[in-house]
C-alpha cells in the first residue's frame, strides 16, 4: 500500500512539473514572438491580396484593418454605417496607400450574404477576420435579465454566430482552390492558414478598450491597436489563443478556478462592480 501511494505521488509530481514546463514554454513563445521575432509582413502578403474584415469601423476590427494594410494587403471593410465606412477607408488609404473597398450591410439581417458575395467576386482573399459582434450591454448580466430577450437573442445569434459561418462559407472555396500554391489564413476574431492545409485561429480576448466594451485601457485591458499587433505576432502559435500574454495568463488563472466560484452570484456581482468602477469614460483612440 505504501509503495502504491509513493508511486502515485511520484506520478502526480511528474504531471505537475510537466504542466508547469508546458505553461512556461508557452509564455516564452509569446515573449519571443511578440518582443523579438514576430511574424514578418511578407507572410501575410503571401496569403493573398485582400483582407476582409467584418465590423471593421471600430475597435478590434478597425485595428485589424489598419494593421493588415500596413502589412501590404488591400482591405475590404464590411459594416452597417456608411459614414464610418467612408471615414475609416479614407484613413487607411491615406496612411498606407492600399486600396480599400467597402460593403454596407447590417449583420442582424440574414438576407445580406448574396450582396456580400457579389461585392467580393474576383478578389484574391487571403485573410478573413470575423470580427463583427454585439453585446446586450457592456456589463455582465444574467440570461433572464436581458431586455426584450427574444429579439435580443435573435440579433446576437445573427451577428455573433451566423455571420461567422456564412462569411467563412463565402470565402473558403476560393482559398481552398489556391491552398496548394499559396498559404492562406482566416481569423473569430479570426484566421491563419498554413502552407498545405487550411486552419482557423480563434481569438478569445478578455478586456480590450473599445466603444462596445466601454473599458479604459490598463494592465489587462489593452488598446485595440496593441491587442491586434500582439495577436498578429502570435499568428503561428496554434488554432486558439487569447491574443496577448496578459490575457493568456488571465485565462489560465480563470480556468483553474472551480465553476462553483466563477458561476456564483457573489463572483458575478463582484465582477460587475469591478467593471462599473472602472468607469465609462472611454475615448476612442486613433489607431
Amino acid at each position: 500500500m505504501e509503495t502504491f501511494l509513493e508511486n502515485a505521488f511520484i506520478l502526480l509530481g511528474i504531471f505537475a512539473v510537466c504542466n508547469i514546463f508546458l505553461q512556461v514554454t508557452k509564455c516564452l513563445k509569446y515573449l519571443v514572438l511578440t518582443k523579438w521575432a514576430g511574424v514578418p509582413d511578407s507572410f501575410f502578403q503571401s496569403l493573398g491580396e485582400w483582407a476582409v474584415i467584418t465590423g471593421g469601423t471600430d475597435g478590434i476590427g478597425k485595428a485589424f484593418a489598419h494593421e493588415f494594410a500596413k502589412c501590404g494587403l488591400n482591405i475590404v471593410l464590411i459594416s452597417r454605417t456608411k459614414e464610418k465606412l467612408t471615414k475609416v477607408a479614407d484613413e487607411i488609404e491615406q496612411a498606407s496607400g492600399r486600396e480599400v473597398k467597402t460593403i454596407q450591410v447590417n449583420f442582424i439581417k440574414r438576407d445580406i450574404y448574396q450582396h456580400i458575395k457579389e461585392n467580393l467576386r474576383g478578389l484574391e482573399i487571403g485573410v478573413l477576420v470575423n470580427n463583427v459582434g454585439i453585446m446586450q450591454k457592456p456589463d455582465p448580466c444574467r440570461f433572464l435579465e436581458i431586455n426584450d430577450i427574444d429579439k435580443t437573442i435573435d440579433d446576437m445569434i445573427n451577428v455573433n454566430m451566423v455571420s461567422v459561418v456564412k462569411m467563412t462559407q463565402l470565402v473558403l472555396p476560393k482559398m481552398k482552390e489556391r491552398v496548394m500554391q499559396e498559404t492562406p489564413v482566416s481569423y473569430k476574431n479570426s484566421m491563419v492558414w498554413s502552407s498545405i492545409t487550411l486552419q482557423s485561429r480563434c481569438l478569445m480576448p478578455y478586456g480590450v478598450a473599445s466603444a462596445m466594451s466601454q473599458l479604459n485601457p490598463g494592465i489587462i485591458t489593452k488598446l485595440a491597436k496593441e491587442y491586434v499587433r500582439s495577436s498578429l505576432d502570435c499568428t503561428l502559435l496554434g488554432e486558439r489563443g487569447h491574443g496577448c500574454l496578459p490575457h493568456e495568463i488571465l485565462a489560465y488563472v480563470y480556468g483553474k478556478l472551480p465553476q462553483w466560484i466563477t458561476y456564483s452570484d457573489v463572483f458575478l456581482d463582484k465582477m460587475r462592480n469591478y467593471l462599473q468602477n472602472r468607469g465609462r469614460s472611454y475615448r476612442n483612440p486613433q489607431p
